[in-house]
């Protein structure tokens, strides 16, 4: 089989909002005191433009942390889903690689497991054109800890069967390659917050379906995948709740 093309993979997930919506992890409040941190400025009040906003997970926590957001979505099904969950914030369609915005127009923009889905030779400009001197560029991924040892054990099930996508490491992180910043402007500081949820077992293996590695491998691949995945599991979570840690790894650049 021929290996599924970024573009695949990016577009594979607008048929999977559902599924993506309700099964996906948040973010730990830390996270956002850390950004503020790490901008020298608050969220509160701020105008946050929040790209590759997918279903609204982040842009509804960014909301209810009083910043002034809107989101940015590429894909229809994505968008829909946004709309019918976050009927309050307001969200447009377009990428990070050409964002349909003003110049010096945001104090924040943030990009919550979405940066890896852009080109950077055109979204760390678009994003430096976009941003305000005294704004910040935040990236983060909600990663999979691999001192963890079933954590550790399940990812190098799932890329021995599927692969990885080239852009994100095996923790399943994209920050290595934001670092490789192309404009040489973007002085990134790095922080990783650990964060926990427990939830039964179909939650988790829905988590994990939802993610684009199964998606653009069709049902029949995944099914059989997950249905293995979940007799291994119940051997060690008998009473089937899982407790999924996340590092959330974080990388904020301010502009001056």
């Amino acid at each position: 089989m021929t290996a599924p093309s970024h573009t695949e993979r990016a577009r594979s997930f607008d048929a999977a909002a559902a599924q993506y919506a309700a099964n996906r992890p948040s973010y730990p409040p830390a996270l956002f005191d850390a950004i503020e941190e790490l901008a020298g400025r608050p969220l509160t009040g701020a105008r946050v433009v929040d790209v590759g906003a997918g279903t609204g997970i982040a842009t509804a926590l960014l909301h209810q942390r009083g910043a002034d957001v809107l989101a940015v979505e590429p894909g229809d099904g994505m968008a829909a889903q946004f709309r019918r969950s976050h009927p309050d914030i307001p969200i447009v369609r377009g990428n990070g690689n050409a964002l349909p915005l003003a110049a010096a127009s945001a104090d924040f923009i943030t990009y919550a497991q979405a940066w890896h889905w852009t080109d950077p030779a055109h979204s760390a400009p678009e994003a430096l054109r976009v941003l305000r001197p005294g704004g910040a560029l935040a990236l983060w991924w909600n990663t999979t800890p691999l001192d963890i040892p079933w954590l550790a054990a399940q990812a190098a099930r799932i890329d021995r069967r599927f692969g990885a996508h080239p852009a994100v490491e095996q923790n399943s992180s994209g920050a290595r390659a934001a670092l490789a910043d192309p404009t040489g402007r973007l002085d990134f500081t790095r922080r990783k917050v650990r964060w926990s949820r427990r939830v039964p077992l179909d939650t988790h293996l829905a988590n994990i379906g939802s993610h684009s590695v199964f998606l653009v491998h069709g049902t029949e691949a995944s099914t059989a995948f997950l249905a293995e995945e979940k007799r291994l599991l119940l051997d060690a979570f008998p009473d089937g709740i899982i407790e999924e840690t996340y590092d959330v790894d974080l990388l904020v650049a301010p502009i001056t």
